[in-house]
């Protein structure tokens, strides 16, 4: 182990990240380092020339220290317990006099989410932040933006994960020389949980934007990937998902963070860098919108901006740091130009979704194969047979920069839809409990039913097919089905969630209901428990009723030509038994039976 890490040292260093270097070519790092500042406000980081990252301690020890040093400015916070029992702390920073969530909502003072950590071997967002925010309260950077906006900084969200502590944690990314690693104590990855919120530090930072209500949440991370030059990337919505209308908003945003970077020396990209084919930069780019268990994908179905900032991981750690910080500097300052603008509009999108019920909204989108050819700064390559593998190996050759002539597929169309209830959806009384707990951290509106109603009339959705995934993903056993919505006259138990369709979170809510969304609460098995046949019959009396039924001439034609048109079917014993259980009285009907509604009027 001593070995690797000595390794992991000599190739950061081998770099240029002694404070020297750093100094010459970083001016806004090197305008800080030559400020006299409190050292009481100075992070491991920049303390070692940026060539590491304080521990876990740290960050209660500088948040206390800035709550201190600027009193009337700055409120340290803790806003949950991670898994391990770690707090989870975050900076309140304004200049308005505002520095709480009651009194931001009260005055209309735009809040931004600055997010470090999600995937704590990415740890960029926790150095730059605090060196962001001195400057900036110091009155060095952003004149003046404090006095217009609330920035609510969290240094480390993934606070289990930052301290599982090493040096070879991120074998591609040049620094810090130790860093945390991607999951949380209980190996959940936090940028994959915004939907089904397993892991407390999901549901303590939900609970924390539903406090602040953010106009934006930036999620700040450091890229894998190929090598190139191009050194960060901004990808926003709403862009291509979302409310139309904030869409625009969103365009000129990422419009002024890329040019606000590249005038400070960057070479920024408007999308996430990923090949179309792995290791093969011929293959050129494809556009991608998150899902909603992304960060990315979460908060532009709540009608607010959401921000993914990515580093390149092979840039070297003072780089990426003055990166960071320069992007948390220019986001303050668009704030403070345009935050009351983008309210107006987040309220007039909010007040757009609580019309939705009945509309069409898009569940997933893809790139289509229409590309453009686009100028990208790489580095020369060769890709030869690996001796381990037999693979093509790609090696990069960063003495030898070279332009890519290559296709950049960036036209996204709607690849699921769905169209919402006139109503809204019912959760039968046996999930309420725990779906009502989802709904509450999603700040999605419901009520319950206090008295049942009989013969209303709802859709229901019946799987035909069961998918389960083999394995399981982020704790969970997926599941996929095939079906459809249709008409049903059903009765509505008493303690029956009803989730109107029209509500500021309309989107959200087709998200987790309509059973096709890729981050429905069916596919993360919310509901596998729903689908599993409770009762059994012993094959010798299945085999009884299944010789019964075919006595009938038309029965047993139907089952001939099944056997000959479905080979899998054909193949499959217990298949071919269920085919007739499923004709038998004995059988539950609703055993396939998707345990929420469509409804066209509330069932109040």
């Amino acid at each position: 182990m001593k070995s690797i890490k000595n390794h992991a040292a000599k190739r950061w260093l081998a770099t240029g990240s002694a404070l020297a270097i750093a100094l010459t070519i970083i001016p806004s790092l090197s305008h800080a380092s030559a400020q006299a500042v409190n050292p009481a406000l100075v992070t491991v980081s920049e303390q070692s020339g940026f060539e590491r990252t304080g521990r876990y301690e740290e960050i209660a020890r500088l948040n206390a220290a800035f709550e201190q040093a600027y009193p009337d400015a700055v409120r340290a916070i803790t806003f949950g317990t991670s898994a391990e029992g770690r707090a989870m702390q975050a900076l309140v920073v304004s200049r308005t006099g505002v520095l709480t969530a009651e009194e931001a909502k009260a005055r209309n003072i735009p809040v931004i989410l600055v997010q470090g950590g999600i995937h704590a071997g990415e740890i960029d967002g926790k150095d730059a932040g605090y060196l962001a925010l001195r400057q900036m309260l110091d009155g060095e950077a952003a004149t003046g933006a404090l006095e217009k906006q609330v920035v609510v900084f969290v240094p480390i969200y993934n606070v289990d994960g930052h301290e599982r502590f090493g040096a070879w944690n991120r074998p591609n990314q040049r620094g810090p020389v130790e860093m945390g690693v991607r999951a949380t104590g209980q190996n959940y990855n936090l940028n994959r949980d915004y939907v089904k919120a397993d892991a407390p530090e999901t549901r303590a930072m939900l609970r924390l934007i539903n406090e602040w209500d953010p106009i934006v949440y930036t999620d700040l991370h450091v890229t894998n990937g190929a090598q190139f030059e191009h050194d960060v990337s901004v990808q926003l919505e709403p862009l291509v998902a979302g409310d139309p209308a904030l869409a625009a908003q969103g365009r000129r945003l990422q419009t002024a963070l890329i040019d606000r970077l590249s005038a400070q020396g960057s070479l920024p990209l408007p999308f996430y860098p990923t090949l179309a084919r792995r290791d093969d930069p011929t293959s050129g780019f494809v556009y991608n919108v998150y899902e909603p268990r992304y960060s990315t994908g979460y908060s532009v179905l709540r009608n607010r901006f959401t921000i993914l900032l990515e580093t390149h991981s092979w840039k070297t750690y003072p780089v990426r740091v003055n990166i960071t910080r320069n992007f948390i500097v220019d986001l303050v300052e668009e704030t403070a130009q345009h935050g009351q603008n983008w309210l107006r509009e987040a309220k007039a999108a909010d007040q757009r979704a609580s019309r939705m019920a009945g509309d069409e909204v898009v569940l997933s989108w893809k790139a289509t194969e229409e590309a453009r050819m686009i100028d990208f700064r790489g580095y020369a390559y060769t890709r030869t047979p690996s001796a381990v593998t037999g693979n093509l190996l790609i090696r990069y050759d960063e003495n030898t920069p070279q332009i890519w002539r290559v296709p950049l597929r960036e036209k996204m169309v709607p690849d699921l839809t769905a169209t919402l209830p006139q109503g809204g959806y019912v959760v039968a009384p046996a999930f309420a409990d725990q779906v009502a707990a989802l709904l509450d951290l999603h700040a999605i509106s419901y009520t319950r039913l206090q008295a049942p109603r009989t013969g209303f009339a709802t859709e229901a959705y019946r799987a035909e097919t069961l998918n389960y995934a083999p394995v399981p993903g982020e704790g969970r056993q997926r599941l996929r089905t095939t079906g459809s919505w249709k008409p049903e006259t059903r009765d509505l138990p008493a303690g029956s969630l009803y989730v109107p369709a029209g509500q500021p979170g309309a989107r959200l809510v087709g998200a987790l209901f309509e059973p096709t969304a890729p981050d429905s609460l069916l596919q993360w098995g919310e509901f596998n428990l729903a689908f599993q046949n409770g009762n059994y019959m012993e094959a010798y009396v299945a085999e009884d009723i299944a010789l019964e039924q075919l006595r009938d001439p038309a029965v047993a034609e139907a089952f001939a030509l099944k056997l000959a048109r479905e080979p899998e079917f054909a193949r499959d014993p217990r298949a071919r038994i269920d085919y007739f259980i499923r004709n038998h009285s004995f059988y539950n009907p609703d055993t396939r039976l998707y345990p929420v509604l469509r409804v066209d009027t509330a069932p109040q």
